[in-house]
């Protein structure tokens, strides 16, 4: 009996191509500040600054699994968007209960207002986005 392979969801169809886009830009605001900060400045504010390049991968990581589609790929992703979130939160809050453990704005400081909020609002919508392809896929 020979098992028959389906073909992996797509991930990035339709508006999920928008989600693929802003992780990228993302990807590259994120990750090229913080290795030009952690390259010229680690020593001013070393938390901020690796949590910025943390931010970036998983950014990247995130982008990679939207690209990549199928189910794992598409749980890979939730879990992801679900630690993003909750960093986003956590720093975001940081940032406004002890404003002196960050001397230099990381891209989750304040919610990601530097970015336009744009940290908080896209780990909602792609959990938004990717449980719906859960149901379209029909798993």
């Amino acid at each position: 009996m020979t098992a028959v392979e389906e073909k992996p969801v797509r991930l990035i169809g339709g508006p999920g191509m928008l989600l693929v886009w802003f992780y990228g830009v993302m990807v590259v605001g994120a990750v090229s500040r913080s290795a030009y900060q952690i390259a010229t400045e680690f020593d001013r504010a070393p938390l901020a600054y690796s949590l910025s390049a943390v931010a970036g991968l998983v950014y990247a990581f995130i982008t990679y699994t939207l690209i990549r589609g199928g189910e794992r790929a598409r749980r890979a992703a939730l879990v992801c968007c679900a630690a993003e979130l909750a960093g986003v939160l956590l720093v975001g809050t940081w940032t406004l209960v002890d404003r002196s453990a960050f001397p230099d704005a990381t891209v989750w400081s304040y919610y990601g207002a530097g970015y336009v909020f744009i940290p908080v609002l896209l780990p909602v919508s792609a959990v938004y986005w990717l449980r719906k392809a859960r149901e379209r896929g029909g798993s």
